[in-house]
């Protein structure tokens, strides 16, 4: 299994995000709800469903901007469109930072939750594609 290394953009109760671009995070923009997660990428990642890098989350205390994460992915959390989000966490992704994350995404989009096998293989689909 390989560990991915990721980028904190915006951090949980936060609304000022930030976006990672060329290697630095720029400001993006205030949001008008905050995040109930930590928000980033996967940097030297693609994803084709919205041509940007893949997103990623982390459950847990609030980490700040630019804090750079690596680890194994515990889930991935799925969307209709493609543009699928990988968990990371201490331990298998519940309790109320998860149910948070759902929530945050209409139902439209088809939020559901997958295991970490999932996102790994999903990825590794995406390292194929390049």
């Amino acid at each position: 299994m390989r560990a991915w290394r990721g980028v904190v953009e915006w951090t949980a109760g936060q609304r000022e995000r930030f976006v990672w671009r060329d290697g630095r995070l720029e400001p993006l923009r205030v949001e008008a709800r905050e995040a109930p997660v930590n928000y980033g990428c996967l940097p030297g990642t693609l994803n084709p469903a919205d041509n940007a890098e893949v997103d990623a989350v982390w459950l847990g205390e609030p980490l700040l901007v630019g804090t750079v994460r690596e680890g194994d992915p515990v889930g991935l959390l799925h969307l209709h469109d493609g543009d699928h989000k990988v968990i990371f966490s201490e331990g298998a992704p519940r309790g109320a930072a998860l149910r948070a994350l759902l929530a945050w995404f209409p139902p439209e989009r088809g939020a559901t939750v997958q295991d970490a096998q999932a996102a790994q293989a999903w990825l590794a689909d995406l390292q194929l594609q390049d």
